[in-house]
């Protein structure tokens, strides 16, 4: 599978996780979060070229996708994720709260999506 793919893969999984969370269905969003993450381990096992396929996303149209994103993109491009994520950070709902706990972990040294 091409990064491109790959990267499509993870954006679709991500927003339909959100879907289905919103809609109070944790079974089928177990199915897409698991998708996106087997993209996103894809991406990862291909090195920096796969983690520069991924950095397109972090101007995804929706919010979700860009802190997913950004959150697998800290080590790597430490100064455009933490923009991404403070900038959804500062708003309130489930994915600014998500925003906020990546960080979080970020700056507590606990962060651990993507070891190099």
């Amino acid at each position: 599978m091409k990064l491109e793919e790959l990267v499509e893969r993870f954006a679709l999984n991500v927003a339909a996780q959100t879907e289905a969370i919103w809609r109070g269905d944790a079974k089928t969003g177990n199915k897409h979060a698991r998708t996106y993450g087997a993209a996103v381990d894809k991406l990862l096992a291909h090195g920096d070229a796969g983690r520069d396929a991924l950095l397109v996303l972090l101007k995804h149209e929706r919010m979700d996708v860009r802190v997913m994103a950004a959150a697998h993109l800290l080590r790597y491009r430490t100064a455009e994720a933490k923009a991404v994520l403070e900038e959804a950070a500062s708003g309130e709902g489930m994915i600014p709260f998500c925003a906020q706990q990546a960080l979080q972990r970020w700056e507590e040294g606990t962060w651990a999506l993507d070891p190099g």
